[in-house]
């Protein structure tokens, strides 16, 4: 008779709450904008990095925080989305998805998802007192909503996870959000993704990398005929 193989070590089982089952504000529809908004502010960085002049991935990533944090704010300010407001704009960016003074929180880091770091964890108060409003001061403890922008090697956008966390190790929904990829990047072609612009802004266009062309020099200015020399001053 054949030794019985060891029993394999289980898996913790896998979250089974959705979004909207946190917050019926949470739709797909909505974590679906707000994803491709972030995934389209990481393609612009890339696209305007410059790498001769300097620019390395840390210098990308603040560009696309920057740039992911814009493009929501100009959504929320645009009157177009009217489920989605700004309620922290600094660094500790802060958007609020439902209306009505009475929507849930979230915020957004670059890394994976299956690894939020301390920083990702920690709560801003404006933040806490926003999620205790939406879903009251019991379901609202130590709980923190997430959108976590995974890249690949080249920093190139692989998917976005929505996450649910409570406390430092106990996750309550993992739920990657649904890209829409064109037809050739879905054929397997190595091309980052070209979403849909839907704050109304396509990104750079071609002319955005190409050199600005310098103005033509200036003709040699002619030295005086006559009169006494004045000492030069050179500006560096």
């Amino acid at each position: 008779m054949e030794p019985t193989a060891p029993p394999s070590p289980s898996l913790p089982p896998s979250p089974s709450r959705l979004p909207w089952d946190f917050h019926p504000a949470l739709t797909e529809e909505r974590l679906r904008v707000c994803a491709r908004m972030l995934a389209n502010a990481r393609r612009d960085a890339l696209a305007m990095a410059s790498y001769e002049l300097g620019d390395d991935p840390w210098s990308v990533g603040c560009r696309a925080f920057a740039f992911g944090r814009h493009r929501l704010q100009r959504a929320a300010s645009s009157g177009d989305y009217s489920w989605l407001e700004v309620l922290d704009d600094s660094a500790h960016f802060v958007f609020v998805i439902g209306g009505n003074g009475n929507g849930v929180p979230v915020r957004f880091y670059r890394g994976a998802a299956e690894e939020p770091t301390e920083r990702t964890l920690k709560r801003q108060e404006v933040e806490v007192q926003q999620l205790s409003l939406a879903l009251g001061e019991a379901e609202a403890e130590g709980l923190a909503f997430r959108l976590a922008v995974e890249t690949d090697d080249a920093g190139r956008v692989d998917r976005v996870v929505f996450l649910a966390l409570r406390g430092e190790d106990r996750v309550e929904c993992f739920w990657p959000v649904p890209l829409e990829l064109p037809a050739a990047a879905a054929a397997g072609a190595g091309v980052q993704l070209r979403l849909i612009a839907d704050d109304g802004y396509a990104g750079p266009g071609e002319g955005a990398s190409r050199p600005v062309a310098l103005p033509p020099a200036l003709p040699p200015r002619r030295k005086p005929a006559s009169g006494p020399s004045r000492p030069q001053t050179t500006l560096f």
